[in-house]
This record gives C-alpha cells, sequence and structure tokens, in this order.
C-alpha cells in the first residue's frame, strides 16, 4: 500500500495535504426518470492507493455513486472528475476514463460461450490493440495471481460463483487500470465463496492500486480500508478511518446502521 493503515487521519471530502487525488466528487446529484432523488449533493475525494470502502442500507445510493465514477450513471448536478479528466457528456472523455478504471459487478457479467481466457483478453486485443499473445500472457498471470490458473480453457458456467467473480477481478485488471471499482462483488456468493474473493481482494489493495469498494464485509473493511464511507438516503452521512468508523462513530445514523450489520 502507498499508506499505512495507522497514518491517515479522520478524513474529509478534500484533499489531504500530501496525497494525490485520483477521484474528485463535488455536490453530486443525480434523479432517476420517475423524479426520485437518489444522490443529493454528494462530495467525496479517493486519493491515489487508497481504498476506500462504501457502506449504507439498500437503496441508499451508494451503487449508483460509484457508478457515477466510469460514466455507468449520468449525474445531472455536481462535477466528477478521475485522474484529471472531467466525466460529462463528452465520449472522448467517458471512453478514456472506461479504459481507465476498471469494475467489478455483484454479477459476473461473463460471456457464456467464450473461454475464460477469451473473456480476459477480448477487452486488451479489441481496446488496447495489444497482439494476442501478449495479452494470452497478461490473462495468464492474473489467473495465476487470483488463483485459477488452472481454469484458463473452461468456460463459465463450469466454474464455481467465486472461481467466476475471480475471472471477473482479473478481466478487469487485464485492462491496467488505474482504479478498481467494486459494488458489492460477494452479494451473489454462497457464504463458502465469499472468503476466496475477499482473499483476491486484500492481495490487490496490498499491490497500492486505488479501490473503491461497495461491500458490507465489516472485517474486510476494518482491515483493508483506509477509509469507510457511510451512505443513507442519498447523503454521505459520515466517513472516517475504520477504527473510528466501527468503535466511535460520529453519527446516530451510523450507529444505527453499524448496530445492524454487526
Amino acid at each position: 500500500m502507498t499508506q499505512s493503515k495507522t497514518d491517515t487521519s479522520p478524513a474529509m471530502t478534500g484533499a489531504s495535504p500530501g496525497k494525490e487525488p485520483v477521484i474528485v466528487a463535488t455536490d453530486v446529484e443525480k434523479w432517476y426518470d420517475n423524479g426520485f432523488h437518489v444522490l443529493k449533493g454528494v462530495s467525496l475525494t479517493v486519493n491515489r492507493g487508497e481504498v476506500v470502502v462504501v457502506m449504507g442500507p439498500s437503496g441508499s445510493g451508494k451503487s449508483t455513486f460509484i457508478r457515477t465514477f466510469n460514466a455507468l450513471e449520468p449525474y445531472q448536478k455536481g462535477n466528477i472528475e478521475v485522474d484529471g479528466i472531467q466525466i460529462s457528456h463528452d465520449l472522448k472523455n467517458i471512453e478514456t476514463v472506461r479504459q481507465e478504471v476498471g469494475m467489478v459487478f455483484q454479477q459476473f457479467n461473463l460471456f457464456p460461450h467464450l473461454t475464460v481466457l477469451q473473456n480476459i483478453t477480448l477487452a486488451p486485443i479489441w481496446v488496447r490493440r495489444w497482439p494476442k499473445a501478449k495479452a494470452q500472457e497478461v490473462a495468464m498471470q492474473l489467473l495465476e495471481r487470483v488463483g485459477i490458473l488452472e481454469q484458463a480453457h473452461k468456460f463459465p458456467g463450469q466454474l464455481s460463483g467465486g472461481q467466476q467473480q475471480r475471472v471477473a477481478i482479473a478481466r478487469s485488471l487485464a485492462m491496467q487500470p488505474k482504479v478498481m471499482l467494486f459494488d458489492e462483488p460477494t452479494s451473489a456468493l454462497d457464504p463458502e465463496m465469499v472468503r476466496e474473493v475477499l482473499d483476491v481482494m486484500r492481495g490487490l489493495a496490498e499491490t497500492g492500486i486505488t479501490m473503491v469498494c461497495v461491500t458490507h464485509e465489516v472485517g474486510f473493511a476494518r482491515e483493508v480500508a483506509d477509509r469507510v464511507v457511510l451512505m443513507a438516503d442519498g447523503l454521505l452521512v459520515e466517513e472516517n478511518t475504520p477504527e473510528a468508523f466501527f468503535n466511535d462513530p460520529k453519527e446516530e445514523r451510523t450507529r444505527k446502521f453499524l448496530s445492524q450489520i454487526i
């Protein structure tokens, strides 16, 4: 990691001195087509190499919020910049950001008719314009890294849920992103498969890549996060170091949420 868990002071939404912001979201607001106000002026800065865990009850806007970081969800007011690039309606900017921001979803979204190796090499070949041999070499290295090298030539339907999610992580990493977003990556898994995915995410965090993770996995947040954020009712309620967030929450809404999950 580029920073230790002990040197992170209680973080505010602005960038801390000496740290390089990579995601800067300022007063972000979003309405759904039915008029529902899902994001109500949310601001968050994520520094390079930082691991930020976003928690909150269902319907709080947390998944919608991180999906605005790579323009999977549009927003109507405020501003978002990723590595200095503003996310707007400019398709060129969106394309650039999506090449630099990997995302792992609740569902695995693998192509069932392609092998594991083909799923991972598809984007590097077509988007990065890598030679097939290079893409395959990187893919095999990533499969070894996530612990399923032997599954390279199988199809997704032949794998367990945990294995498929590890393929999805490897697929995102194959694009060599600067930022990784995780949207409740273990919520669709059986309990015995959760640990293997979290172990991969822990190892990834140790490499120093910037990560924003929506999850309810308290143990992961305590161990890996530099900051933990609570969202509720479309608002960012509280953010702090894991120790302060879990042991001494400042807001009553945070205390209520933690009482329901711990």
